[in-house]
C-alpha cells in the first residue's frame, strides 16, 4: 500500500476509502466513515463537471491517504522475509546492461485456448513486471499487430467488438495477472462448424519497447545512530528523520533538475529496503509520501476548491502556481515506509535521473509453440542472447534440508466459523522446496481429533460422543471440517493429531563435463532421461561460470504418445550451464502434528438441544 498525493496523481480507486478495518480502529473507523459520508453529500451540490472532478480526485486521495495511515499504524506486527529488490540490478555492470537485458530476452508464446475461436498470445518478459519491486525502471510496451500464417496482419485493438466480423487481436480477458497477455480471436459463424487446424496461426507479434535507464544508483547504508544525520553523494543526498521498530521516515533530494527526457514521466527514484538482526530483507507493508506539512498544504487547496462555483483556466493556473511554488519552496521528498518486522538495518538507494538514457526499439517477435507435454522427438531451440540469473533459488533449496521440527514450527492454524455447517480448522504453513519434493506416494495413516466441552477453568472437560459425519479430516489438505448442527454440545476445545510430510532429499552436484547417463546440456537446455530421472521424484537446478543459480524459461516433457510414457524431458534456461545439481527424494516420512486448538464460537449455532 503506497499512497501519494498530489492533485496530478489520477486513478485513486475511492472504494477503498469504504474497506473495513481492524476492531482497534473502530473509533477511528466511525469518525473516517462520517467523514466519506459527509464529503460524498458535498460533492452532490456541485453541478461543474471539471470541478467535481478535481474535488473528488483531491477529497478522495486525502480520505485514502488517512484511511492508509490509520491501517498501516494499527498493523499486527509479524516477521516476513522478502527478496533483494536490488538483486536483479547487481547482477549487471551497469543500468543500461539491464535494459538491453530486458528487451532482449522478450519473446511470445502461442497458447491454444478451450475455444476453437480463440488463440492466446502470451508475451514472455525476462524479469517480473506486474508485483511490486518488479523491474526497477520505467518502461512500456506497446502491442500493434500480429501478423498470420496467411500473411494477414491484425491491428490490435484495445478492447474485443462484438460487432467486428473479422479477426481480432485484443487484450485477454482470461488472465488478470499478466496484463501483456493477449488473443486472438476468429469469427464466429452460427451452425458452421470450424477446424482450427484450418485457420491461419499467428507467426509474429508487432509492437515497440521504451525503457528508461538512469545515469546511476547510489545506496545509502543507515542505522540508528543515523537519525537527524544528512547522508551525501554528489547530487543525491538522504536524511533519516525517524526509525522505529516497524518503519522509517526519510527525506531525500536531488539537487540537479530531472533530464529532459523523463521531465514529464512519473517516476519513483527511491528504493527502501530494511532487514532485520538476523540479515534478512524484511518485506514492506506499506508506504506513505506525504508528511503533514504537504497533507496541510492539500487540505488548504480541498477547502479553496470546495468554495468556488465553477471550474476555470485562471484556477487550474492558480492551482499549478501554488503547487510548484510549494515543491520549489520543499524541495526534498519525505517517505515513510513500515515493514513486517522489527528493523536493524536500512539501505536507502536514489535512481539518479538528471541524467538518463531512453532506449526504443521496434519489436516483430516470432510466436513460439512450447507445449508443456509434446510427442515431437526433437528438441525445439530456445537459445536467447541473455544471461538471467535466479536470485530465490538459494532461499527456496534451503527446503531441501527442511527438518521435522523447522516443519512443526512453521505451523500456522486458522479457523473459520462462518458456516456453522462447514466449520474449519487449517492447518498451513510457508511452502518449501520440501514441499515441491513430496511427489503423490502418500501413507497419512491415522488422523485422530476428538472435540471436547470446557470447564469453566478453561480446561478440558468430557470428550462429545459424535456421529462420524459430524468431522471430515482431509490429510493432504491439512484441514478438519465440522458440522455444529451435529454436536449435542458446542464444542470448546479440539485435540488430536494431524500428518504432516517430510521428504528425505539427496543433493549431488556435477560439471557439465561430466554429467552421469542421462543428464545432458545442450546449449542452454538441460535435457533429462526421464526414465532415469522420474519427474515425480527428481529436481534439476543449473549454475553458470559465475556461480549463481540461472533462471529457467520454461520446461517439456517429450512424450511417446498422448497417453504414452514420458521419454525424456527440456528444461531452457536465461543463459548457459556448467554445472547441474540434482535433487532425489529418497524417502517419504509422516511427522505427527499435534494440536490442542481452542474453538472459535460461531456467531450462530443451530446446535440440537
Amino acid at each position: 500500500m503506497d499512497v501519494r498525493l498530489p492533485i496530478t496523481t489520477a486513478g485513486i480507486c475511492f472504494a477503498l476509502l469504504l474497506g473495513g478495518c481492524s476492531p482497534g480502529d473502530e473509533k477511528h473507523a466511525v469518525s473516517l466513515e462520517e467523514k466519506t459520508a459527509q464529503f460524498e453529500q458535498s460533492l452532490d451540490a456541485i453541478t461543474d463537471p471539471k470541478l467535481k472532478d478535481a474535488i473528488t480526485e483531491l477529497g478522495g486521495s486525502l480520505l485514502l491517504l488517512e484511511r492508509a495511515q490509520q491501517r498501516l499504524d494499527n498493523k499486527p506486527s509479524r516477521t516476513e522475509y522478502g527478496e533483494d529488490a536490488l538483486g536483479v540490478l547487481r547482477h549487471y555492470p551497469t543500468p543500461q546492461a539491464l535494459v538491453d537485458t530486458f528487451i532482449n530476452g522478450l519473446f511470445v508464446l502461442h497458447k491454444d485456448s478451450s475455444s476453437d475461436y480463440l488463440t492466446d498470445l502470451q508475451p514472455v518478459f525476462p524479469f517480473v513486471l506486474n508485483i511490486p519491486g518488479g523491474f526497477l525502471f520505467p518502461h512500456g510496451v506497446e502491442w500493434q499487430s500480429v501478423t498470420l500464417s496467411n500473411k494477414r496482419v491484425i491491428a490490435y485493438q484495445p478492447e474485443w467488438s462484438e460487432t467486428d466480423p473479422g479477426i481480432q487481436l485484443s487484450p485477454s480477458s482470461s488472465n488478470v495477472t499478466n496484463p501483456d497477455d493477449l488473443t486472438v480471436t476468429y469469427p464466429f459463424i452460427e451452425g458452421l462448424n470450424v477446424d482450427k487446424k484450418n485457420l491461419p496461426r499467428p507467426v509474429s507479434l508487432q509492437g515497440r519497447v521504451e525503457v528508461i535507464a538512469p545515469k546511476r544508483l547510489h545506496s545509502f547504508n543507515l542505522d540508528k545512530k543515523d537519525v537527524g544525520q544528512t547522508r551525501s553523494d554528489g547530487n543525491l543526498s538522504v536524511t533519516l528523520l525517524k526509525l522505529d521498530t516497524h518503519y522509517a521516515e526519510l527525506e531525500f533530494s536531488n539537487q540537479l533538475p530531472l533530464a529532459p527526457e523523463v521531465a514529464n514521466t512519473r517516476l519513483n527514484p527511491l528504493i527502501v529496503q530494511a532487514r532485520d538482526s538476523t540479515g534478512q530483507y524484511l518485506v514492506r507493508a506499506g508506504a506513505i509520501n506525504e508528511n503533514p506539512e504537504q497533507v496541510a498544504f492539500y487540505q488548504k487547496q480541498l477547502a479553496y476548491l470546495q468554495q468556488q462555483k465553477a471550474w476555470s483556466e485562471a484556477l487550474e493556473k492558480k492551482l499549478d502556481d501554488e503547487q510548484q511554488a510549494f515543491e520549489q519552496q520543499h524541495p526534498h521528498h519525505y517517505n515513510k515506509v513500515y515493514f513486517n518486522g522489527p528493523i536493524d538495518t536500512l539501505e536507502v538507494s536514489l535512481l539518479d535521473f538528471s541524467e538518463a538514457t531512453v532506449t526504443r526499439k521496434a519489436l516483430d517477435l516470432p510466436v513460439r509453440e512450447f507445449d508443456p507435454h509434446t510427442t515431437e522427438k526433437t528438441v525445439q531451440p530456445l537459445d536467447l542472447p541473455i544471461t538471467v540469473y535466479d536470485d530465490q533459488a538459494p532461499d527456496w533449496l534451503k527446503g531441501a534440508s527442511l527438518t521435522e521440527e523447522q516443519l512443526k514450527s512453521g505451523v500456522h492454524i486458522r479457523q473459520s466459523v462462518e458456516e456453522p455447517s462447514a466449520a474449519r480448522i487449517e492447518f498451513e504453513h510457508r511452502k518449501t522446496f520440501n514441499d515441491e519434493m513430496l511427489g503423490d506416494d502418500f501413507s497419512p495413516g491415522e488422523s485422530p481429533v476428538t472435540f471436547f466441552t470446557e470447564k469453566h477453568n478453561g480446561k478440558l472437560d468430557e470428550p462429545i460422543e459424535l456421529p462420524p459425519e459430524a468431522y471430515q479430516v482431509d490429510p493432504l489438505q491439512a484441514t478438519i471440517t465440522y458440522d455444529l448442527n451435529l454436536f449435542p454440545e458446542t464444542p470448546a476445545i479440539a485435540v488430536g493429531s494431524m500428518p504432516m510430510f517430510l521428504a528425505t532429499v539427496d543433493k549431488q552436484a556435477y560439471e557439465a563435463k561430466a554429467l552421469p547417463k542421462g543428464l545432458e546440456i545442450r546449449n542452454n537446455a538441460l535435457v533429462v532421461d526421464l526414465k532415469r530421472y522420474p519427474a515425480n521424484e527428481w529436481r534439476f537446478f543449473v549454475k553458470d561460470d559465475s556461480g549463481h543459480y540461472l533462471k529457467q524459461i520454461l520446461s517439456v516433457s517429450h512424450d511417446a504418445s498422448a497417453e504414452g510414457p514420458a521419454l525424456f524431458g527440456v528444461h531452457y534456461f536465461y543463459g548457459h550451464p556448467t554445472r547441474v545439481e540434482t535433487y532425489q527424494r529418497t524417502d517419504l516420512a509422516t511427522v505427527q502434528y499435534g494440536f490442542e486448538v481452542k474453538l472459535d464460537k460461531a456467531q450462530t449455532q443451530g446446535a440440537a438441544p
